[in-house]
């Protein structure tokens, strides 16, 4: 592994692993009524289209690391969008 793979690889770690604490009190408190939809929404866009570039580039560090991030603002914009549909009119 390059000194440049190993950068990468921390970088990675260290960006998808901040996004645990949030995910995590979200999915335990179920309150998102802080969240922004419109900007979860660009935001999970953005890292999906990172995530393909990172495939197309074959840049494991960007991949996996686009791959955790997805997952987990996946999963909070669907509990926003989730909560959003079930809020009384």
């Amino acid at each position: 592994m390059t000194l440049t793979d190993s950068f990468g690889y921390v970088a990675a770690t260290l960006t998808s692993a901040s996004f645990i604490p949030q995910a995590w009190l979200t999915f335990r408190s179920r309150d998102v009524s802080g969240i922004s939809l419109g900007m979860y929404s660009l935001f999970t866009l953005g890292i999906a289209l990172w995530l393909g570039y990172g495939l197309m580039l074959r840049a494991w560090p960007i991949v996996i690391a686009n791959a955790i991030t997805l997952m987990l603002t996946a999963a909070i914009l669907a509990m926003k969008l989730t909560m959003r549909a079930k809020r009384p009119a």
